[in-house]
Protein backbone atom coordinates (compact mmCIF):
# COMPACT_ATOMS: atom_id res chain seq x y z
CA UNK A 1 0.00 0.00 0.00
CA UNK A 2 1.17 3.29 -0.73
CA UNK A 3 -0.44 6.78 0.62
CA UNK A 4 -0.16 10.38 0.56
CA UNK A 5 -1.52 13.64 2.22
CA UNK A 6 -2.45 16.63 0.49
CA UNK A 7 -2.83 19.84 2.95
CA UNK A 8 -6.50 21.05 1.77
CA UNK A 9 -6.11 24.00 4.87
CA UNK A 10 -5.08 23.81 8.57
CA UNK A 11 -8.03 21.56 9.75
CA UNK A 12 -8.36 19.14 6.94
CA UNK A 13 -6.38 16.91 4.38
CA UNK A 14 -7.09 14.53 1.75
CA UNK A 15 -5.38 11.26 1.96
CA UNK A 16 -4.62 9.30 -1.65
CA UNK A 17 -4.20 5.50 -1.23
CA UNK A 18 -3.27 3.24 -3.82
CA UNK A 19 -3.42 -0.88 -3.14
CA UNK A 20 -1.88 -3.25 -5.04
CA UNK A 21 -4.93 -6.19 -5.72
CA UNK A 22 -2.35 -8.63 -3.81
CA UNK A 23 -3.28 -7.01 -0.54
CA UNK A 24 -7.30 -7.20 -1.13
CA UNK A 25 -7.28 -11.51 -0.65
CA UNK A 26 -8.02 -12.11 2.71
CA UNK A 27 -11.12 -9.27 2.19
CA UNK A 28 -11.84 -11.03 -1.23
CA UNK A 29 -11.92 -14.26 0.75
CA UNK A 30 -14.15 -13.24 3.18
CA UNK A 31 -16.66 -11.69 0.74
CA UNK A 32 -16.69 -15.23 -1.08
CA UNK A 33 -16.99 -17.09 2.24
CA UNK A 34 -19.81 -14.66 3.38
CA UNK A 35 -21.86 -14.48 0.40
CA UNK A 36 -21.27 -18.22 0.41
CA UNK A 37 -23.34 -18.12 4.03
CA UNK A 38 -26.23 -16.41 2.39
CA UNK A 39 -26.94 -17.94 -0.82
CA UNK A 40 -28.72 -21.21 -2.08
CA UNK A 41 -27.28 -22.83 -5.32
CA UNK A 42 -28.85 -26.54 -6.73
CA UNK A 43 -26.26 -29.08 -7.14
CA UNK A 44 -23.95 -27.66 -4.45
CA UNK A 45 -23.89 -27.53 0.04
CA UNK A 46 -24.69 -24.77 1.26
CA UNK A 47 -21.76 -22.79 2.02
CA UNK A 48 -19.82 -25.18 -0.22
CA UNK A 49 -20.15 -23.05 -3.26
CA UNK A 50 -17.33 -22.65 -5.64
CA UNK A 51 -15.56 -19.20 -6.11
CA UNK A 52 -16.57 -19.18 -10.33
CA UNK A 53 -20.00 -20.54 -9.84
CA UNK A 54 -20.53 -17.00 -7.40
CA UNK A 55 -18.80 -15.03 -9.64
CA UNK A 56 -21.19 -16.35 -12.57
CA UNK A 57 -24.14 -16.12 -10.90
CA UNK A 58 -24.02 -13.55 -8.86
CA UNK A 59 -21.53 -11.41 -10.79
CA UNK A 60 -18.12 -10.73 -9.51
CA UNK A 61 -18.74 -7.26 -9.00
CA UNK A 62 -20.84 -8.36 -6.09
CA UNK A 63 -17.77 -10.12 -4.84
CA UNK A 64 -15.76 -7.01 -5.07
CA UNK A 65 -17.74 -4.62 -3.74
CA UNK A 66 -18.31 -6.92 -0.64
CA UNK A 67 -14.29 -7.19 -0.57
CA UNK A 68 -13.78 -3.34 -0.91
CA UNK A 69 -16.19 -2.40 2.11
CA UNK A 70 -14.06 -5.01 4.20
CA UNK A 71 -11.10 -3.54 3.44
CA UNK A 72 -11.55 0.00 3.85
CA UNK A 73 -11.41 0.91 7.29
CA UNK A 74 -8.62 -1.07 7.50
CA UNK A 75 -6.50 0.73 4.54
CA UNK A 76 -7.85 4.27 5.33
CA UNK A 77 -6.40 3.37 9.72
CA UNK A 78 -3.05 2.36 7.96
CA UNK A 79 -2.89 5.72 6.04
CA UNK A 80 -4.26 8.04 8.94
CA UNK A 81 -1.38 5.98 11.20
CA UNK A 82 1.74 6.25 8.40
CA UNK A 83 1.09 10.29 8.05
CA UNK A 84 1.00 10.51 11.95
CA UNK A 85 -2.55 12.26 11.51
CA UNK A 86 -4.82 12.84 14.66
CA UNK A 87 -8.32 12.97 12.79
CA UNK A 88 -11.48 14.09 13.80
CA UNK A 89 -14.85 12.46 12.72
CA UNK A 90 -15.52 10.33 9.95
CA UNK A 91 -13.93 10.71 6.34
CA UNK A 92 -15.24 10.87 3.19
CA UNK A 93 -14.31 8.54 0.72
CA UNK A 94 -14.06 8.27 -2.34
CA UNK A 95 -12.96 5.15 -4.39
CA UNK A 96 -10.90 6.43 -7.84
CA UNK A 97 -9.97 3.64 -9.65
CA UNK A 98 -11.16 -0.32 -9.28
CA UNK A 99 -9.29 -2.56 -12.04
CA UNK A 100 -9.92 -6.69 -11.05
CA UNK A 101 -6.44 -8.14 -10.70
CA UNK A 102 -4.65 -4.77 -10.61
CA UNK A 103 -5.18 -2.26 -8.25
CA UNK A 104 -7.99 -0.16 -5.69
CA UNK A 105 -7.73 3.56 -5.55
CA UNK A 106 -9.36 5.90 -3.18
CA UNK A 107 -9.03 9.22 -1.78
CA UNK A 108 -10.34 10.21 2.09
CA UNK A 109 -11.25 13.91 3.55
CA UNK A 110 -11.06 14.30 6.79
CA UNK A 111 -10.87 16.68 9.54
CA UNK A 112 -7.86 16.93 11.65
CA UNK A 113 -6.60 18.55 14.21
CA UNK A 114 -4.99 21.72 13.86
CA UNK A 115 -1.12 22.27 14.42
CA UNK A 116 -0.75 24.66 17.56
CA UNK A 117 2.15 26.83 19.07
CA UNK A 118 1.64 27.76 22.49
CA UNK A 119 3.26 31.13 22.95
CA UNK A 120 5.26 32.28 26.65
CA UNK A 121 1.94 32.33 28.68
CA UNK A 122 4.35 33.44 31.46
CA UNK A 123 3.49 37.28 31.19
CA UNK A 124 -0.67 36.84 31.81
CA UNK A 125 -2.33 39.03 34.25
CA UNK A 126 -5.82 39.26 35.22
CA UNK A 127 -7.75 40.71 37.51
CA UNK A 128 -10.10 39.23 39.89
CA UNK A 129 -12.78 40.51 42.48
CA UNK A 130 -11.76 40.72 45.83
CA UNK A 131 -12.51 38.17 48.69
CA UNK A 132 -14.71 40.65 50.81
CA UNK A 133 -17.51 39.92 53.40
CA UNK A 134 -19.13 42.72 54.59
CA UNK A 135 -21.61 42.99 58.15
CA UNK A 136 -24.32 43.11 55.49
CA UNK A 137 -23.24 39.67 54.05
CA UNK A 138 -23.18 38.39 57.17
CA UNK A 139 -26.78 39.26 58.49
CA UNK A 140 -28.09 37.81 55.59
CA UNK A 141 -26.70 34.63 55.84
CA UNK A 142 -27.90 34.46 58.98
CA UNK A 143 -31.37 35.83 58.30
CA UNK A 144 -31.66 33.04 55.54
CA UNK A 145 -31.14 30.63 58.06
CA UNK A 146 -33.63 32.26 60.56
CA UNK A 147 -36.23 31.90 57.53
CA UNK A 148 -35.11 28.11 57.28
CA UNK A 149 -36.71 27.97 61.13
CA UNK A 150 -39.67 29.86 60.84
CA UNK A 151 -42.89 28.35 62.43
CA UNK A 152 -46.52 29.31 60.74
CA UNK A 153 -49.90 29.82 62.82
CA UNK A 154 -53.61 30.16 61.53
CA UNK A 155 -55.05 33.75 61.84
CA UNK A 156 -58.54 34.88 61.07
CA UNK A 157 -58.31 37.64 59.19
CA UNK A 158 -57.58 38.04 55.22
CA UNK A 159 -54.13 37.37 53.45
CA UNK A 160 -51.05 39.84 52.98
CA UNK A 161 -47.93 39.78 51.76
CA UNK A 162 -45.28 36.77 53.71
CA UNK A 163 -48.38 34.79 54.36
CA UNK A 164 -48.77 31.20 53.88
CA UNK A 165 -52.19 30.33 52.83
CA UNK A 166 -53.56 26.67 52.17
CA UNK A 167 -55.08 26.91 48.71
CA UNK A 168 -57.41 24.83 45.94
CA UNK A 169 -56.49 25.54 42.18
CA UNK A 170 -58.54 24.52 38.95
CA UNK A 171 -57.58 25.35 35.85
CA UNK A 172 -59.51 25.62 32.53
CA UNK A 173 -58.52 26.36 28.87
CA UNK A 174 -61.24 27.34 26.74
CA UNK A 175 -63.83 26.82 29.18
CA UNK A 176 -63.04 22.99 29.90
CA UNK A 177 -61.09 22.13 33.17
CA UNK A 178 -58.18 20.31 32.14
CA UNK A 179 -57.08 16.93 33.68
CA UNK A 180 -53.89 17.69 35.41
CA UNK A 181 -55.22 21.38 36.19
CA UNK A 182 -56.64 20.48 39.77
CA UNK A 183 -54.96 20.50 42.86
CA UNK A 184 -56.17 20.86 46.33
CA UNK A 185 -54.10 21.80 49.85
CA UNK A 186 -51.64 23.32 48.02
CA UNK A 187 -49.35 25.27 50.37
CA UNK A 188 -48.03 28.74 48.76
CA UNK A 189 -46.59 31.70 50.52
CA UNK A 190 -47.62 34.84 48.81
CA UNK A 191 -45.01 36.92 46.97
CA UNK A 192 -42.73 33.72 46.52
CA UNK A 193 -43.22 33.55 42.95
CA UNK A 194 -43.33 30.09 43.00
CA UNK A 195 -46.52 29.38 41.27
CA UNK A 196 -48.58 31.25 38.84
CA UNK A 197 -48.34 34.62 37.49
CA UNK A 198 -50.85 36.80 39.38
CA UNK A 199 -52.10 34.52 41.99
CA UNK A 200 -50.57 36.75 44.59
CA UNK A 201 -53.15 39.37 43.78
CA UNK A 202 -55.60 37.42 43.54
CA UNK A 203 -55.14 35.73 47.03
CA UNK A 204 -54.50 38.38 48.77
CA UNK A 205 -57.17 40.46 50.68
CA UNK A 206 -59.25 37.24 50.74
CA UNK A 207 -59.70 35.13 54.39
CA UNK A 208 -60.21 31.33 54.90
CA UNK A 209 -63.32 30.48 52.23
CA UNK A 210 -62.80 33.31 50.11
CA UNK A 211 -62.48 32.38 46.41
CA UNK A 212 -61.20 34.60 43.05
CA UNK A 213 -60.68 33.68 39.22
CA UNK A 214 -57.68 35.04 37.25
CA UNK A 215 -55.50 34.70 33.95
CA UNK A 216 -52.85 33.10 33.72
CA UNK A 217 -49.92 31.39 31.10
CA UNK A 218 -49.38 27.78 32.21
CA UNK A 219 -45.84 26.94 33.42
CA UNK A 220 -46.08 23.09 32.62
CA UNK A 221 -48.56 20.37 32.02
CA UNK A 222 -50.75 19.34 29.32
CA UNK A 223 -51.30 22.46 28.36
CA UNK A 224 -48.20 24.32 28.95
CA UNK A 225 -47.46 27.98 27.47
CA UNK A 226 -51.36 28.33 26.95
CA UNK A 227 -53.79 31.31 29.07
CA UNK A 228 -56.03 29.28 31.51
CA UNK A 229 -58.71 30.69 33.51
CA UNK A 230 -57.56 29.66 37.12
CA UNK A 231 -59.95 29.37 40.18
CA UNK A 232 -58.22 29.78 43.45
CA UNK A 233 -59.46 29.05 46.82
CA UNK A 234 -58.26 29.89 49.96
CA UNK A 235 -58.78 27.00 52.78
CA UNK A 236 -56.32 28.65 55.54
CA UNK A 237 -54.64 31.78 56.17
CA UNK A 238 -51.04 31.63 58.52
CA UNK A 239 -48.61 33.86 59.72
CA UNK A 240 -44.95 33.23 59.46
CA UNK A 241 -43.37 33.61 62.97
CA UNK A 242 -39.39 33.78 63.07
CA UNK A 243 -37.48 32.80 65.81
CA UNK A 244 -35.71 35.52 67.62
CA UNK A 245 -31.91 36.22 66.45
CA UNK A 246 -30.28 34.97 69.98
CA UNK A 247 -28.34 32.36 71.44
CA UNK A 248 -31.26 29.90 71.83
CA UNK A 249 -31.79 29.48 68.20
CA UNK A 250 -27.92 29.42 67.46
CA UNK A 251 -28.38 26.39 69.37
CA UNK A 252 -31.35 25.49 67.43
CA UNK A 253 -30.58 25.70 64.27
CA UNK A 254 -26.31 25.14 64.39
CA UNK A 255 -23.79 23.15 66.69
CA UNK A 256 -22.81 26.42 68.11
CA UNK A 257 -23.96 28.16 72.23
CA UNK A 258 -24.28 31.84 70.68
CA UNK A 259 -25.47 34.09 68.12
CA UNK A 260 -21.80 35.32 67.84
CA UNK A 261 -20.33 32.13 67.31
CA UNK A 262 -22.92 31.31 65.16
CA UNK A 263 -22.20 34.58 62.83
CA UNK A 264 -18.91 34.03 62.90
CA UNK A 265 -19.27 30.99 61.29
CA UNK A 266 -21.21 32.28 58.72
CA UNK A 267 -18.67 34.56 57.89
CA UNK A 268 -16.16 32.26 57.52
CA UNK A 269 -17.99 30.43 54.79
CA UNK A 270 -19.13 33.21 52.87
CA UNK A 271 -15.01 33.68 52.91
CA UNK A 272 -14.30 30.37 51.72
CA UNK A 273 -17.27 30.51 49.38
CA UNK A 274 -15.71 34.13 47.94
CA UNK A 275 -12.92 32.54 47.71
CA UNK A 276 -14.14 29.38 45.36
CA UNK A 277 -15.56 31.74 43.16
CA UNK A 278 -12.31 34.21 42.70
CA UNK A 279 -9.98 30.84 41.97
CA UNK A 280 -12.98 30.02 39.12
CA UNK A 281 -13.04 33.39 37.66
CA UNK A 282 -8.96 33.34 37.65
CA UNK A 283 -9.18 30.46 36.22
CA UNK A 284 -12.18 31.75 33.14
CA UNK A 285 -9.76 35.07 32.90
CA UNK A 286 -6.70 33.26 32.76
CA UNK A 287 -8.09 31.05 29.78
CA UNK A 288 -9.06 33.81 27.95
CA UNK A 289 -5.94 35.51 28.25
CA UNK A 290 -4.40 32.30 26.74
CA UNK A 291 -7.45 31.62 24.01
CA UNK A 292 -6.33 35.71 22.91
CA UNK A 293 -2.48 34.17 22.37
CA UNK A 294 -2.98 31.25 20.31
CA UNK A 295 -3.97 31.01 16.83
CA UNK A 296 -6.42 28.37 16.82
CA UNK A 297 -8.20 27.49 13.06
CA UNK A 298 -11.57 25.21 13.61
CA UNK A 299 -12.60 22.39 11.41
CA UNK A 300 -16.06 23.70 10.13
CA UNK A 301 -17.61 20.49 10.15
CA UNK A 302 -16.87 19.97 13.82
CA UNK A 303 -17.93 23.38 14.29
CA UNK A 304 -21.02 22.42 12.99
CA UNK A 305 -21.37 19.46 14.65
CA UNK A 306 -20.97 21.24 18.26
CA UNK A 307 -23.60 24.09 17.60
CA UNK A 308 -26.21 20.99 16.57
CA UNK A 309 -25.82 19.22 19.35
CA UNK A 310 -25.67 22.28 21.81
CA UNK A 311 -28.81 23.50 20.05
CA UNK A 312 -30.32 19.88 20.36
CA UNK A 313 -29.43 19.80 24.08
CA UNK A 314 -31.05 23.16 24.84
CA UNK A 315 -34.40 22.28 23.07
CA UNK A 316 -34.91 18.84 24.06
CA UNK A 317 -33.59 18.22 27.75
CA UNK A 318 -33.09 21.68 29.59
CA UNK A 319 -36.01 23.36 28.08
CA UNK A 320 -38.10 20.21 27.52
CA UNK A 321 -38.00 19.87 31.01
CA UNK A 322 -38.98 23.31 31.88
CA UNK A 323 -41.82 22.80 29.22
CA UNK A 324 -40.85 25.95 26.99
CA UNK A 325 -40.11 25.55 23.22
CA UNK A 326 -37.05 28.03 21.82
CA UNK A 327 -39.43 30.36 20.74
CA UNK A 328 -40.71 30.88 24.17
CA UNK A 329 -37.26 30.37 25.24
CA UNK A 330 -36.19 33.24 22.86
CA UNK A 331 -39.02 35.98 24.28
CA UNK A 332 -38.31 35.39 28.37
CA UNK A 333 -34.16 36.12 27.47
CA UNK A 334 -35.20 38.87 24.93
CA UNK A 335 -32.90 37.48 22.30
CA UNK A 336 -33.83 37.63 18.25
CA UNK A 337 -33.04 33.95 16.85
CA UNK A 338 -29.99 35.43 14.73
CA UNK A 339 -28.35 36.83 18.58
CA UNK A 340 -29.11 33.08 20.03
CA UNK A 341 -27.22 31.21 16.98
CA UNK A 342 -24.05 34.10 17.16
CA UNK A 343 -23.91 33.22 20.96
CA UNK A 344 -24.16 29.49 20.43
CA UNK A 345 -21.04 29.47 17.55
CA UNK A 346 -19.17 31.93 19.74
CA UNK A 347 -19.94 29.44 22.73
CA UNK A 348 -19.08 26.21 20.53
CA UNK A 349 -15.87 28.35 19.12
CA UNK A 350 -14.90 29.26 22.18
CA UNK A 351 -15.02 25.31 23.65
CA UNK A 352 -13.28 23.33 20.42
CA UNK A 353 -10.06 26.03 20.78
CA UNK A 354 -10.26 25.24 24.69
CA UNK A 355 -10.01 21.61 23.92
CA UNK A 356 -7.19 22.16 21.21
CA UNK A 357 -5.09 24.43 23.50
CA UNK A 358 -5.28 22.62 26.91
CA UNK A 359 -4.45 18.69 24.94
CA UNK A 360 -1.17 20.61 23.05
CA UNK A 361 -0.25 22.52 26.84
CA UNK A 362 -1.19 18.47 28.56
CA UNK A 363 2.16 17.36 25.62
CA UNK A 364 3.76 20.30 25.71
CA UNK A 365 4.36 19.91 29.61
CA UNK A 366 4.40 16.04 29.97
CA UNK A 367 1.26 15.71 31.85
CA UNK A 368 0.08 12.29 33.52
CA UNK A 369 -3.28 11.32 35.36
CA UNK A 370 -3.11 8.82 38.06
CA UNK A 371 -5.40 6.61 39.44
CA UNK A 372 -6.13 8.52 42.66
CA UNK A 373 -6.43 11.88 40.43
CA UNK A 374 -9.42 10.30 38.12
CA UNK A 375 -10.94 8.66 41.35
CA UNK A 376 -11.21 11.74 42.55
CA UNK A 377 -12.41 13.86 39.81
CA UNK A 378 -14.90 10.40 39.02
CA UNK A 379 -16.44 10.94 42.72
CA UNK A 380 -16.95 14.74 41.73
CA UNK A 381 -19.15 14.01 38.22
CA UNK A 382 -20.55 11.41 40.36
CA UNK A 383 -21.95 13.83 42.74
CA UNK A 384 -22.33 16.65 40.14
CA UNK A 385 -25.00 14.06 38.15
CA UNK A 386 -27.11 12.67 41.10
CA UNK A 387 -25.41 9.27 40.89
CA UNK A 388 -23.67 7.29 43.19
CA UNK A 389 -19.51 6.79 42.27
CA UNK A 390 -20.47 2.81 41.97
CA UNK A 391 -23.18 3.68 40.04
CA UNK A 392 -21.34 6.48 37.79
CA UNK A 393 -18.14 4.35 37.31
CA UNK A 394 -20.19 1.58 36.28
CA UNK A 395 -21.96 4.25 33.43
CA UNK A 396 -18.43 5.57 32.54
CA UNK A 397 -16.66 1.54 31.84
CA UNK A 398 -19.90 0.13 29.76
CA UNK A 399 -19.87 3.69 27.90
CA UNK A 400 -16.32 3.53 26.80
CA UNK A 401 -15.99 6.99 28.30
CA UNK A 402 -13.05 6.39 30.35
CA UNK A 403 -10.73 7.97 28.41
CA UNK A 404 -12.34 11.29 28.25
CA UNK A 405 -12.80 11.48 31.96
CA UNK A 406 -9.11 11.74 31.72
CA UNK A 407 -8.77 14.06 29.26
CA UNK A 408 -10.86 16.27 31.22
CA UNK A 409 -8.52 15.78 34.66
CA UNK A 410 -5.26 15.77 32.08
CA UNK A 411 -7.12 19.86 30.56
CA UNK A 412 -7.67 20.84 34.33
CA UNK A 413 -3.99 20.17 35.27
CA UNK A 414 -2.81 21.97 32.03
CA UNK A 415 -4.69 25.25 32.83
CA UNK A 416 -3.47 24.85 36.49
CA UNK A 417 -0.23 25.13 35.28
CA UNK A 418 -1.25 28.43 33.33
CA UNK A 419 -2.95 29.97 36.21
CA UNK A 420 0.06 29.02 38.30
CA UNK A 421 2.49 31.09 36.19
CA UNK A 422 -0.21 33.66 35.81
CA UNK A 423 -0.05 37.19 37.98
CA UNK A 424 -3.52 37.33 39.47
CA UNK A 425 -5.01 40.57 41.38
CA UNK A 426 -7.56 41.65 42.85
CA UNK A 427 -9.16 44.86 42.55
CA UNK A 428 -7.56 46.10 45.60
CA UNK A 429 -3.90 45.51 43.79
CA UNK A 430 -3.44 42.93 45.81
CA UNK A 431 -1.43 39.27 44.20
CA UNK A 432 -3.58 36.67 44.75
CA UNK A 433 -1.20 33.26 45.40
CA UNK A 434 -3.89 30.63 43.98
CA UNK A 435 -1.74 27.59 45.80
CA UNK A 436 -4.66 24.91 46.93
CA UNK A 437 -3.86 23.12 43.97
CA UNK A 438 -7.06 20.86 44.74
CA UNK A 439 -9.18 23.46 44.23
CA UNK A 440 -7.50 25.15 41.41
CA UNK A 441 -7.23 21.70 39.21
CA UNK A 442 -11.07 21.02 40.49
CA UNK A 443 -12.42 24.34 39.23
CA UNK A 444 -10.24 23.53 35.96
CA UNK A 445 -11.69 20.36 35.32
CA UNK A 446 -15.34 22.01 35.94
CA UNK A 447 -14.07 24.00 32.06
CA UNK A 448 -12.52 20.72 30.93
CA UNK A 449 -15.42 18.24 30.61
CA UNK A 450 -16.30 16.52 27.91
CA UNK A 451 -15.11 18.47 24.62
CA UNK A 452 -16.33 18.66 20.81
CA UNK A 453 -13.36 17.16 19.34
CA UNK A 454 -12.77 14.49 21.66
CA UNK A 455 -16.50 13.73 20.82
CA UNK A 456 -15.47 13.49 17.06
CA UNK A 457 -12.34 11.44 17.39
CA UNK A 458 -14.40 8.68 19.81
CA UNK A 459 -16.86 8.69 16.91
CA UNK A 460 -13.53 7.85 14.23
CA UNK A 461 -13.07 4.67 16.12
CA UNK A 462 -16.23 3.81 15.71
Amino acid sequence: MKSAVETLNPTRVRLTVEVPFEELKDSLDAAYKKINQQVTVKGFRKGKVPARVIDQRFGRGAVLEEAVNDALPKFYTDAVNEAELSVLGQPEVDITELKDGETLNFTAEVDIRPSIEIPDFSGIEVEVDAVEVTDEDVDKAVEELRERFASTAPVERAAEDGDVVTIDLQAKVDGEVLEDGVADGVSYTIGSGELLEGIDDAVKGLEAGGEATFTSELKGGSAAGKEAEVTVKVTQVAKRELPELDDEFAQLASEFDTIEELRADSRKRLENMKQYDQATQAQERVLEKLLDLVEVPVPEKLLEDEINTRKHNLEHHQLGQMGLDLAKYLEIQGKTEEEFDAETKEAAVKGIKTQFVLDELVKQEKLNVNQEELTEHLMRRAASSGMSPDQFAQAVVEGGQVPLLVGEVARGKALAVVVEKATVKDTNGEIIDLDDEEDETESAEASAEETPAESAEEKTEG
